[in-house]
């Protein structure tokens, strides 16, 4: 079974990896291991840049996939939108539901009793299945 948590300092090392992946994967770049490392932990040093939540297979308490949400200010709302950026989930979990479950998650966060008024994702253009999953 997937759970979805807040991550904790603890996932930094995940969520590294995580966006290296990424970032080879979908752009084909190697990023530097320390600028990586200081933005990952930046986040988690400063609550106002953005939070992350991680995917973990609760039968082998293994962190399998994570996502960060930022914040945008919107005068029209009178309240923050979060973008979610930053997703990643391992190969071998893909198609299972992973991110659906992140997503669901970070939807709960919008309440009329939050000051978050709306979720937006941050997408290449030529994602398709990121931007059609987001219409529905």
């Amino acid at each position: 079974m997937i759970i979805i948590r807040n991550a904790v300092l603890d996932d930094a090392i995940s969520i590294i990896e995580f966006q290296q992946k990424m970032a080879l994967e979908t752009e084909g770049i190697n990023l530097d291991y320390h600028t990586v490392t200081e933005g990952v932990h930046a986040v988690f040093k400063d609550g106002d840049k953005g939070a992350y939540y991680v995917a973990e297979d609760s039968d082998t308490r293994k962190v399998v996939g994570s996502l960060l949400t930022t914040y945008e200010w919107s005068d029209w709302r009178y309240g923050t939108i979060l973008w979610i950026q930053s997703v990643y989930v391992l190969p071998e979990y893909r198609g299972q539901g992973v991110y659906k479950k992140m997503y669901e998650h970070v939807k709960s966060l919008v309440t009329p009793e939050s000051d978050y008024r709306g979720i937006r994702l941050y997408v290449d253009k030529t994602n398709l299945a990121a931007q059609k999953y987001m219409r529905n």
